[in-house]
């Protein structure tokens, strides 16, 4: 039976996994695109089993607690954004949580506390060009580091998986009527993906995200993440869940 320990180093809140990082973890054993559904904090520095439930399914489990569940799906968006890597360098000095304010600083892809090289260090901030009708467009640029890649060389999908998480959190909580972003804390629910191609460590990448949807707690964001060359190397849509604080921390 195969099993998943997550580090330390990848993080989310405080005490358990960073969302997307797990997600990706879990869908390595699907081909294609999948989606992964987190069902319990994934807990960190654990041995957590890996269970095939059929030909396409697999089941993450903390001894009897079911952390997560993954099934094969076809992830196609009716959108796709995309900006240059000046324009996204622009756009995180936009970033609407500043380093001081950030609810999870120690977060493995968005945590300001995070050295270079250790978190991905991704602050996404509004474009300065928009679209006129949809819904506001984030960005952040990216470039990997080199303890990201596999043994191929090329970065590690849970990587690209990690990358495109949190834009779409930071999309999915600006409300688009008024313009203001919404700081209700929120967990990753649910994520889907699709991977084209992995970069090279070094690579500058390009993430954009907006919203494609809210229903009562529920939150949904896109996200898509290009190389250097404009070629697209993934996409996401993720639903995030509205919690109190203590949950989001893990105190509850």
């Amino acid at each position: 039976m195969p099993s998943i320990m997550i580090d330390k180093r990848y993080c989310g809140p405080p005490n358990s996994g960073n969302g997307g990082y797990v997600c990706g973890r879990l869908a390595a054993h699907i081909q294609g695109g999948a989606e992964v559904t987190l069902r319990a904090p994934p807990p960190l520095d654990r041995r957590l089993d890996a269970v095939a439930t059929d030909g396409t399914a697999w089941e993450l489990r903390d001894g009897a607690t079911v952390v997560a569940t993954a099934r094969s799906a076809t992830v196609e968006l009716a959108r796709l954004e995309q900006a240059s890597f000046d324009e996204a360098c622009a756009a995180e000095l936009t970033t609407p949580i500043k380093p001081h304010e950030h609810p999870l600083p120690t977060c493995f892809v968005c945590g300001p506390a995070r050295a270079l090289g250790d978190g991905l260090r991704i602050f996404p901030g509004l474009l300065a060009r928009q679209p006129p009708t949809a819904s506001a467009v984030f960005a952040a640029a990216w470039t990997p580091d080199p303890t990201l890649a596999a043994e191929d060389g090329r970065v590690a999908p849970e990587f690209l998986w990690s990358a495109l998480d949190c834009p779409t959190g930071y999309a999915s909580s600006h409300d688009r009527e008024s313009g203001r972003f919404d700081r209700t804390p929120i967990l990753l629910g649910r994520m889907s993906a699709r991977i084209e191609t992995r970069p090279h460590p070094g690579e500058r990448c390009v993430i954009t995200a907006w919203e494609a949807g809210r229903d009562g707690r529920k939150r949904v964001g896109e996200a898509a993440v290009h190389g250097e060359n404009g070629t697209l190397l993934a996409v996401a849509r993720a639903t995030w869940i509205a919690v109190d604080r203590d949950v989001q921390l893990g105190r509850a």
